[in-house]
């Protein structure tokens, strides 16, 4: 067993895990943050991310001990209190989602995206950018308009943080 600390979504925590233990596991299992879901175990879907240090990170493959000591963002932790993020405003006024299972992996990688590119994304680069996450409902047009609206809004800054 070891022992892991970091602060998820603000709030710091430790756990005793086994060294085989994956971050997305240790999420759901001991912290209870059932946002991050587990679709193929492979990095392949995209389900899983979360934030790692500001940074877009597939949670399915990331062992908890790689995480000790970092900063880390789920889905929960986007939103203020009853205020949306303007990316998970934008998935629901864009309607960008359907089943909902892909969406907190989107829009954890949406927020991504925009911290990375800001005002300058286009369709394409979005598109490209989403390549490591599916959606087996929507056929991404909505998700790629509201990530483009949020990247082209005047509350950029804020939609990265």
């Amino acid at each position: 067993m070891t022992t892991v600390s970091m602060t998820v979504n603000g709030r710091s925590v430790s756990g005793d895990v086994e060294d085989r233990t994956l971050l997305v596991s240790f999420l759901r299992e001991t912290l209870g943050l059932t946002g991050t879901h587990v679709g193929c175990d492979t990095t392949q879907c995209g389900a899983c991310v979360v934030h790692m240090n500001g940074e877009a990170v597939k949670a399915c493959t990331l062992l908890v001990g790689q995480a000790d000591g970092t900063e880390i963002t789920t889905i929960e932790g986007l939103a203020k209190g009853d205020e949306l993020h303007p990316m998970q405003a934008a998935f629901r006024e864009h309607h960008g989602l359907q089943c909902g299972f892909c969406t907190p992996g989107m829009i954890m990688m949406g927020v991504d995206i925009v911290r990375r590119y800001g005002s300058d994304l286009d369709e394409q680069t979005i598109r490209h950018e989403l390549e490591g996450n599916i959606c087996r409902c929507t056929g991404y047009h909505n998700i790629v308009k509201a990530i483009e609206a949020v990247a082209h809004s005047s509350g950029v800054a804020q939609a990265a943080e």
